[in-house]
């Protein structure tokens, strides 16, 4: 058995405190100002003449961050110029937000953007419409909406995730030689604009992380033998917080009938059973057995613990004590390789994602990269395995690197996250006997807290110190 393995131990643990903040930090002017000009820069770098950033309810995250806001159920389009001149393209019922936008703007009303058989009462063309916020014939534009294309295949500058009515007004306008995808602008995880966050972002973000974990903390306390998903997934929402993903509380086999929200469905002994929650900032997840003993398990998976839960737990362990400024996202793969192969226990996604806004930003986690992690960037440690026949193993929760400077303005302007943020690191080294780095803070109650069997409440792994 691997060192790694060896060191893993399960027995009574004292649970994390559920902070559950009551006061979200707003992002200040000051934030906004600073982000309208890391986009404005890196335009002329780029040599972008406008952007045109798409946004719906599913895909908002590079309009808000100009905007402050997100479409609820219409599209929209920001267009924006290279002199900081800016136009919000909105549907009718999100016209007055253009009063409310954290970015001066002139506003177009597109009735096109509006949902099914509402009034398209105008005089203009889409087409004129665009033409109207000062797009002409060879303006050099950027087209945003929410993917980082990187396939090796394709021209990643000529693949479009926008509507294609939008993408052919736009080419039409400016010609299609003067328009290509921008999205790395906003998410090439070393470049991008939004893949490090300063005092004010941090402190904004970690009330969701915070709220999601304390929910399915919350969760897992509720589930039992008898109860049905829905009673558990009734204790995942927090204050109308938004969610970023699909809330999950499954037992059993997961997706019959092709339904992925919680459904009233009886909790069994012996079921795999999965969390999910995600707010703006954070997701936290689970997935165990409904179990309190080895007995408990279905006979196939009697070895669950060994095959799968301790392996899982070992990286995930040497994920949080092994990242660090400095170190390249290559570096982070290659770590979880080391520990549980990919080609043994079947991960397959990248070990470890930037997070904000949206659940999944980008990742500089991949194979051979030489992308530096930074101070500033929130990740979430999220590693996938799987064994035919066995329940799910997971764990996830994000944390923030943030350099002593950072620490400082942390601790100086936003005193009570950087207190919550100081105790999680505690609790994680003196109760899990996880040791994080220096500039290493946990963003969620539940990080590192893992019981692989839901029933032992009492119960979870921790590392032999």
């Amino acid at each position: 058995m691997k060192k790694a393995f060896k060191e893993i131990c399960y027995g009574p643990v004292r649970p994390p405190r559920q902070h559950w903040p009551m006061e979200p930090v707003s992002l200040t002017d000051e934030t906004m100002e600073l982000w309208k000009e890391k986009v404005l820069t890196a335009m002329k770098h780029q040599g972008l003449e406008v952007l045109c950033i798409y946004a719906d309810r599913e895909h908002g995250g590079n309009f808000g961050y100009l905007t402050g806001f997100e479409p609820r159920f219409e599209e929209a389009v920001l267009v924006l110029h290279q002199d900081g001149t800016a136009f919000l393209l909105l549907g009718n019922e999100s016209l007055r937000m253009g009063s409310y936008c954290r970015l001066p703007n002139t506003v177009i009303h597109v009735p096109h953007f509006s949902l099914p058989n509402q009034p398209m009462e105008t005089a203009y063309s889409l087409k004129e419409l665009f033409a109207q916020a000062n797009l002409s014939p060879g303006i050099i534009t950027g087209i945003v909406g929410w993917k980082l294309f990187t396939s090796t295949h394709d021209c990643n500058r000529q693949l479009y995730e926008i509507p294609s009515f939008l993408v052919d007004c736009i080419q039409e306008i400016t010609g299609s030689k003067a328009a290509r995808n921008a999205g790395e602008l906003f998410l090439h995880p070393d470049t991008g604009v939004r893949v490090t966050n300063t005092a004010n972002e941090i402190a904004h973000f970690e009330y969701g992380a915070s709220l999601a974990s304390d929910c399915v903390l919350r969760a897992m306390d509720e589930i039992a033998v008898g109860k049905t998903e829905l009673a558990v997934a009734d204790f995942l929402g927090a204050y109308g917080q938004p969610n970023n993903v699909q809330t999950i509380c499954a037992t059993g086999e997961r997706f019959t009938n092709a339904e992925v929200a919680p459904r009233r469905k009886e909790i069994c002994l012996g079921d795999p059973f999965s969390l999910t929650m995600g707010l703006r900032g954070g997701l936290t997840s689970r997935a165990g057995y409904v179990a309190a003993r080895r007995e408990d398990l279905p006979e196939k998976a009697a070895d669950y613990m060994e095959k799968l839960a301790i392996p899982y737990f070992a990286a995930a362990v040497n994920w949080y004590e092994t990242i660090c400024i400095g170190m390249t996202g290559g570096a982070l793969y290659e770590t979880i390789e080391h520990v549980i192969p990919r080609a043994e226990y079947g991960w397959s996604l990248n070990p470890g994602h930037l997070t904000s806004s949206e659940e999944w930003l980008a990742s500089p986690v991949f194979k051979d990269s030489g992308i530096p992690l930074k101070s500033g960037m929130m990740l979430q440690m999220d590693i996938l395995p799987k064994r035919v026949g066995y329940g799910g193993a997971n764990a996830e929760d994000g944390i923030v690197l943030a350099d002593r400077t950072l620490q400082q303005e942390l601790a100086r302007e936003y005193p009570r996250v950087w207190q919550r943020m100081c105790e999680r690191k505690r609790y994680m080294k003196e109760e899990l006997g996880i040791t994080l780095k220096d500039e290493v803070f946990p963003l969620s109650d539940a990080a590192g807290y893992y019981r692989p069997w839901l029933l032992k409440k009492s119960h979870a792994f921790y590392k032999e110190i």
